[in-house]
């Protein structure tokens, strides 16, 4: 699995909305998933982490068959991100002045495209596990730990996005204090700038099993 030393696009954006904190203690990906799982998680981890029997000789040859299905995969996936983000792209229901005080119809917007990926990209996600299942033992065994990182981190996912909300609305403030007469245009575009990393964020996983079949359909 791949480790990432940098910020996402979501973290980067969201994190400058607010006073720079006191440098803090790096944690390694091991040491923070250590905070975030118990006993029994780990143990539910490991096991999807562990090698499978290997596969009989008539079940090895499927390379053919997995290389459309990693192209139509991959195009699946534009189609869905493309459909996303002409979503948050569209102009609220109501034109923003910047008289306008309240928060709550940006709030609403948030949650509305948020339930949007969530709904969009969760299927597609267990259909690309299927697929990779079928494939082959070593990305049946891929398929079966995003499987298990899904339960175990996707709950904890969700709570972290849940506040993107927050962020936006401190930001909203802000924009209303120091540019009272013209906020609506630059803060139309944070927030929708805010929402495509979150959706970029939401793609990886399956955006990385797809990397995956397309690269084991190409190996020779």
């Amino acid at each position: 699995m791949r480790r990432h030393s940098h910020r996402s696009a979501l973290v980067r954006q969201l994190v400058g909305y607010l006073p720079a904190p006191p440098d803090a203690p790096r944690q390694d990906l091991a040491e923070r998933l250590g905070q975030w799982l118990n006993v029994h998680d780990a143990i539910a981890l490991h096991a999807a982490h562990q090698p499978l029997p290997p596969a009989l000789p008539a079940q090895a040859p499927r390379r053919a068959a997995t290389q459309p299905r990693a192209a139509d995969l991959l195009a699946a996936l534009h189609r869905l991100r493309a459909t996303l983000r002409q979503g948050i792209a569209a102009p609220p229901a109501l034109p923003v002045e910047p008289q306008d005080s309240a928060f709550a119809p940006h709030h609403q917007r948030c949650l509305d495209q948020q339930r949007r990926m969530e709904t969009a990209i969760e299927p597609l996600r267990a259909h690309v596990r299927q697929t990779l299942a079928a494939a082959s033992p070593r990305l049946a065994r891929l398929a079966a730990l995003d499987a298990t990182l899904e339960r175990l981190l996707g709950g904890r996912e969700q709570r972290l996005l849940s506040g993107v909300p927050a962020f936006l609305k401190a930001r909203f403030e802000q924009l209303r204090q120091t540019r009272p007469d013209d906020w609506p245009e630059p803060f139309e575009q944070e927030l929708q700038q805010a929402l495509v990393a979150e959706l970029d964020l939401r793609l990886q996983p399956v955006t990385g099993l797809i990397e995956a079949l397309a690269q084991a359909s190409a190996s020779p």
